[in-house]
């Protein structure tokens, strides 16, 4: 599966779930570690860990074997690493505090040079 499929895969089981706020972020530029990051909001603690479990169930079903999961604790934050695609699962007054999406726009005009990837 390329780098794109497993984004589609990523993106389609969490909004099946009904995450909210998704943000893409096509990061290839910018690091060598990942492709893409996919940040979404969860309603509640349940939520957020629900959004996180059913994303693992989705890449295992699919043959992607995720390289971590932190997080699933306090599902607050949850991170699922599946290599080409990084999710961060997140209460909303988490990703509030955090601005995951502002961290990746360092150095350039107000994020203009972080590519938005399509959905």
């Amino acid at each position: 599966m390329d780098s794109e499929q497993l984004l589609k895969l990523v993106q389609n089981s969490l909004e099946e779930m009904k995450a909210r706020d998704m943000r893409t972020l096509d990061v290839r530029k910018l690091t060598s570690v990942t492709d893409y990051l996919v940040i979404v909001s969860g309603t509640s603690d349940r939520h957020v860990r629900s959004l996180a479990m059913r994303l693992v169930e989705a890449a295992k079903a699919a043959g992607q074997m995720p390289i971590g999961v932190e997080g699933q604790e306090s599902a607050e934050w949850v991170l699922v690493d599946l290599g080409d695609v990084v999710a961060h699962v997140m209460q909303q007054r988490v990703r509030d505090f955090y601005k995951l999406e502002d961290l990746w726009a360092v150095g350039t005009a107000k994020g203009k040079n972080v590519a938005e990837a399509g959905h």
